[in-house]
């Protein structure tokens, strides 16, 4: 079966939002909720096609378009390739010229179905924020830490990564109870790298495994999220395959903690994302500053370590 190329719109309204269409009568999968776009022709882009479908479905330009992930799926009647592209701004009014009806939807509070088979995947990666915080404990105390977390989910923060390899194990783990019980106090969630056993205890949401850890992985772990460091396209195909949440690439830039290293840049890094079915958030030297930057090579968010903390 050949592969068709379809290029798929997540368009994201300023409160977060986005917009899915229900499928008229007479198709397949009829009365089904997608995502907006269609077939990339033969001599189109991805991101052409989308710009033209958005045209012919909704009435409006594509002012700015990011690439996002890629996702394959088969149905019963094609083998589809899905681009998607999360677009943030577009001129004129959203109108329903092909679809049986729009509606727009909150991340992880869907209320419309059924819904194509292919979005499941990417209705949860819409419940992950922009910015992924990684601590620093071991570094700037823990007393400072909690207090910089707790200033930081009060501003927003949702989603943090417990790293500390600088920790005992009994400083570790009654920081990750303290941490989680702060974060879920704010609907915030957090992993804890490396030990999923400290995260099932300390009740965290997840785990963050090293690059290493992962290529020593057979399946993935029973816990709501999963993640893992990449740094090659080898270690992301991995993290595809057993199915992770979401993984972080990197370093973009020369670090202080690993001077004299290059990083990938971004051209590199926006190469190694082609084609990734997961969200990919970018580090090594980045801040809340470089958002733009990252979603323009086709990340999901920025994470980062000592600017989080700012």
């Amino acid at each position: 079966m050949s592969v068709v190329d379809v290029a798929a719109a997540v368009l994201l309204r300023p409160d977060g939002a986005f917009l899915l269409g229900r499928r008229p009568p007479g198709g397949f999968y009829a009365g089904f909720w997608e995502f907006p776009g269609g077939k990339v022709e033969v001599g189109e882009t991805p991101r052409a096609a989308l710009v033209r479908e958005l045209q012919e479905e909704l009435g409006i330009a594509v002012e700015r378009a990011h690439p996002w992930i890629t996702r394959e799926f088969v149905y019963p009647h094609a083998q589809v390739r899905l681009h998607f592209f999360r677009v943030t701004a577009w001129g004129g009014e959203v109108r329903d010229l092909q679809h049986d009806a729009l509606a727009w939807q909150l991340p992880g509070a869907a209320s419309v179905a059924p819904m194509l088979p292919a979005n499941a995947p990417v209705l949860a990666a819409l419940t992950l924020p922009d910015f992924y915080a990684i601590t620093q404990a071991g570094k700037i105390g823990i007393d400072r830490q909690m207090q910089a977390l707790l200033a930081a989910l009060a501003a927003g923060l949702r989603l943090v990564q417990l790293r500390e390899p600088e920790l005992a194990g009994a400083q570790r783990s009654a920081l990750a109870y303290a941490a989680t019980e702060l974060c879920h106090s704010f609907g915030a969630r957090i992993l804890c790298n490396g030990d999923p056993q400290l995260a099932l205890d300390a009740g965290a949401d997840g785990v963050h495994f090293s690059a290493a850890q992962l290529a020593s992985l057979a399946a993935r772990p029973d816990l709501p999220l999963v993640a893992a460091s990449c740094h090659n396209a080898q270690e992301l195909a991995l993290a595809a395959r057993l199915g992770l949440d979401f993984a972080v690439l990197g370093p973009v830039r020369e670090t202080a903690s690993h001077p004299g290293r290059p990083g990938l840049g971004w051209d590199n890094f926006s190469r190694l994302l082609a084609g990734t079915p997961l969200p990919v958030y970018a580090l090594g030297g980045l801040g809340r500053d470089d958002l733009d930057d990252a979603w323009a090579a086709g990340a999901h968010g920025v994470a980062a370590i000592r600017s989080a903390w700012n």
